[in-house]
């Protein structure tokens, strides 16, 4: 496994740290692990920058869907400064997978998110 390899894997687990992350104070300091200051979020639904507006996102992701989770599906791929990697958003209770999607993510030098472009492929109506 290549250091850059490593570099994208271990910037992944964070941004999925920060996702499952249920406290405002583990939030918050999960956000700020894993996005620079001026890091950014867009995907369709939201366009977002800076660690205070990424946790409001995620906050608000929790309170749409209660007792869910965020899991990568496969490997990350990457190259350079840039990752791509799917993920799924899981029930706790019965295991269901109602939204799913897949992300791309670029990496300053010291390995936190710059930026973040994600994509939806599975959204419940009404989301």
């Amino acid at each position: 496994m290549s250091a850059n390899t490593d570099r994208h894997e271990n910037a992944v687990a964070r941004y999925f740290e920060a996702w499952n992350a249920g406290e405002p104070e583990a939030l918050a300091k999960a956000v700020a692990g894993a996005w620079s200051v001026e890091g950014t979020y867009t995907d369709p639904l939201a366009a977002v920058t800076g660690h205070a507006e990424i946790a409001e996102l995620i906050a608000g992701a929790h309170a749409q869907f209660p007792g869910f989770v965020f899991r990568p599906l496969g490997a990350v791929d990457g190259h350079h400064d840039t990752a791509r990697f799917a993920w799924e958003l899981v029930s706790g209770a019965d295991g269901s997978a109602p939204v799913a999607g897949f992300d791309v993510i670029t990496l300053d030098e010291d390995g936190r998110i710059r930026s973040v472009v994600g994509f939806l492929d599975r959204v419940p109506a009404g989301a």
